[in-house]
């Protein structure tokens, strides 16, 4: 997996050397991930972090809390209000320079989220691809069209639940959106384990992942005491169906403009009830 660590200048500026710029896309359509070493201001960070783990009482506190196939991995919304938002995470220079590069023009970004591995957790996610190829039955895998963007509010490690990822899974072409189910089977696993086994990362808060969205991947046990929270957004071809706009209040719009990414977003007067948004995906206890 190839880390990035960007100059001072190109975090600032979003303008990244030519030569980082390039060994990222070359990670990602080789390995399917990049990972850009604290990218982002930890003070940035800080503020969501503090935030988000205020926030996870009031989601467990709910009857039907958001989990993702066990009660460790959370589904969890950043909050999408002032004070929280901030255009170094909604809009990042240096990641759409990156996606942009595989995507082409006219990304678009239609989705904010992330997931919380819950402390002292002990159950795992089965590896899946969040999603597939488009088409079945490809010899082999067609180009990009999604590009998950997660940001790293904690320093992550195996201890406290960083993802494990499968390297270059995304051109496998088993996985196709029509199949209706994003696991992977025990056998494939076990077939890919021989050839590339799969890896956790560790990145320390302010860091960014940037993965194809065909990749494999798992959510892991969180093995401390507290929780460790991870911002999702995805940037997408022109050309992708939208799902639900966004919601963000009135008065925030110029934080999303940006001359290559739309944010496909609605924004509304009053409170925006992120906490009860959320539903449960295939939980299992």
């Amino acid at each position: 997996m190839l880390t990035l660590s960007l100059s001072e200048a190109e975090k600032k500026t979003g303008m990244i050397r030519r030569e980082h710029l390039q060994a990222a896309v070359q990670a990602l359509r080789e390995d399917g991930l990049v990972l850009l070493s604290e990218l982002i201001d930890p003070a940035i960070m800080a503020t969501l972090r503090d935030k988000m783990l205020a926030d996870v009482e009031a989601i467990l506190a709910r009857k039907d809390a958001p989990f993702n196939w066990n009660s460790g991995n959370l589904q969890q919304d950043p909050p999408p209000i002032q004070p929280y938002l901030f255009r170094e995470v909604l809009v990042n220079d240096a990641v759409i320079a990156i996606t942009k590069e595989l995507l082409g023009a006219g990304l678009k970004n239609s989705f904010y989220s992330g997931n919380t591995a819950m402390p002292h957790s002990t159950s795992r996610q089965p590896v899946h691809a969040d999603s597939g190829q488009l088409w079945p039955g490809l010899k082999e895998a067609h180009p990009p069209y999604a590009l998950v963007v997660n940001v790293l509010p904690v320093d992550v490690s195996p201890e406290n639940g960083s993802t494990e990822v499968w390297p270059g899974t995304h051109t496998d072409t088993s996985v196709f959106v029509q199949r209706g189910d994003i696991k992977v089977t025990p056998e494939k696993l076990e077939a890919r384990r021989k050839v590339s086994p799969p890896i956790q990362y560790t990145a320390k808060a302010g860091s960014v992942v940037i993965r194809d969205m065909r990749l494999w991947h798992a959510g892991m046990p969180n093995h401390t005491d507290t929780p460790r929270p991870m911002i999702a957004m995805i940037h997408t071809v022109s050309w992708w169906s939208d799902s639900a706009p966004l919601t963000f209040p009135k008065g925030t719009e110029s934080l999303f403009a940006h001359p290559h990414l739309t944010t496909v977003a609605r924004f509304v007067d009053g409170p925006i009830d992120y906490i009860h948004r959320n539903e449960s995906y295939e939980f299992m206890k």
